[in-house]
């Protein structure tokens, strides 16, 4: 939220898609964004103790660390995968977060197209 209002730049090839808590993320959310070819996936949350909606941040992360590890089962690569803590005020922190992910799902386009992934 603090990143949008201070206008602090993104990369432009990601599509944020809001919901009330981290915890009302099911994992199906996740493959379904792969499977309509999402490169990667970032889920981002209230840090632990910080939520809203009490421990919604706690069911989440215990439902996307089985998925993170789901995911190679099924032939994605789990670097393609995070869930972050950030809080809505930390927009720097939103934005080093994000621009680290997508330089990690740009690298593995790379190898990929190198015919090196997995």
């Amino acid at each position: 939220d603090a990143a949008g209002t201070a206008r602090l730049r993104q990369p432009e090839d990601i599509r944020i898609i809001r919901v009330p808590c981290s915890g009302r993320i099911n994992p199906l959310f996740v493959l379904k964004a792969f499977n309509h070819g999402a490169d990667g996936v970032l889920v981002s949350g209230c840090h632990p103790n910080d939520c809203h909606f009490s421990e919604g941040n706690f069911y989440a992360r215990r439902r996307l660390e089985v998925l993170k590890e789901f995911l190679p089962i099924i032939g994605i690569d789990k670097r393609r995968f995070s869930y972050q803590w950030v809080s809505a005020s930390e927009a720097t922190r939103w934005q080093k977060v994000v621009i680290n992910f997508v330089k990690r799902i740009r690298q593995l386009r790379l190898i990929d197209a190198q015919g090196n992934g997995s």
